[in-house]
């Protein structure tokens, strides 16, 4: 199995979950060793650029729906490009829902000038390269099952087998790729500073009180703005947080398995986000750090990357 075009190998292995550090905010969260299976992680978080292909793909493939394959009695795989679940969903107001939401600037902060600097942060090319913001865990999620069928309708036209589903990382899985395979890294590059050896900070954050631009960038940065952690991915921590799979719930460590863990609950509305952001101080950035948001809450300061589980021997 290769990797799809824009994603890196996260090797299997285990490790010592939770906190590296002393734990200020989430007391009580517990420590385990678990052990993660190999899988394909997107290198950067989805980009604007990235984001509106997916966008035109839909409204194209509204307006020219495709062709259903002719059956082929001796061929249990002919006729397979049919209308499906998601086919059946796909609407114009369907498609507006998936939008990223162009006020969340305005919205999540009051009293300064964020949505007059930002104005068409999505649609200007000069931020083809910056990650998409505003876009719920819901359709973040959709965005997953819509790369899938993509990429396996493509498969199927090649004559290849079907890929595993794209979908967003459980919080184990994201917190394992963070760490880069350095056992105990309290950050993406190790630890445990956040500075390198000539005093420049590693990552878009908020280095300091009122500081929101020592980086280079006073609010979000492109995506490779930053060197990546030594499994190839980059921004794992700052820029924007990025939404995982998982339900937040204190109690989840002891409720789950360590062999790759997830903690689902659709009655739970907050879901996990890793990583900290542009806005957060340091303490977010922290690879075993813990935050969440509601599901339906757009933010200006929360993205996603997709993954795919890896089949087959390693090399």
């Amino acid at each position: 199995m290769t990797a799809p075009w824009g994603m890196a190998l996260v090797p299997s292995g285990s490790f010592m979950s939770g906190e590296v550090d002393q734990d200020i905010v989430n007391k009580g969260e517990q420590n385990k060793r678990i052990t993660i299976s190999a899988f394909f992680m997107d290198e950067t978080e989805v980009t604007n650029n990235k984001y509106r292909k997916f966008l035109n793909k839909l409204s194209e493939r509204l307006k020219n729906p495709p062709i259903p394959a002719a059956s082929d009695p001796n061929d249990p795989t002919a006729g397979s490009t049919v209308k499906d679940k998601l086919d059946e969903l796909l609407t114009e107001e369907y498609i507006k829902g998936l939008y990223p939401d162009p006020n969340v600037w305005r919205n999540d902060f009051s009293n300064n000038m964020a949505d007059i600097y930002l104005e068409g942060y999505f649609e200007r090319e000069a931020y083809d390269d910056y990650p998409v913001v505003g876009v719920t865990w819901e359709a973040a999620r959709q965005y997953a099952d819509w790369q899938t069928k993509h990429l396996n309708e493509y498969r199927e036209k090649k004559g290849l087998t079907p890929y595993p589903k794209f979908n967003l990382p459980s919080a184990a899985q994201w917190e394992y790729a963070a760490r880069g395979g350095k056992e105990l890294a309290k950050y993406p590059w190790g630890g445990p500073y956040i500075r390198d050896h000539e005093g420049k900070v590693r990552a878009n954050f908020k280095a300091g009180k009122g500081n929101y631009s020592e980086g280079g960038h006073s609010y979000t940065s492109p995506v490779d703005a930053f060197p990546p952690n030594d499994f190839g991915l980059y921004d794992m921590a700052g820029n924007v947080a990025e939404w995982t799979l998982d339900a937040h719930n204190p109690a989840a460590v002891s409720r789950t398995w360590d062999l790759d863990p997830l903690y689902l609950d659709d009655e739970q509305p907050m879901k996990i986000i890793k990583g900290g952001s542009w806005k957060d101080i340091a303490r977010f950035l922290q690879t075993g750090a813990i935050d969440y948001e509601h599901k339906d809450n757009a933010r200006s300061y929360i993205g996603f990357r997709c993954i795919i589980p890896f089949i087959g021997p390693q090399q």
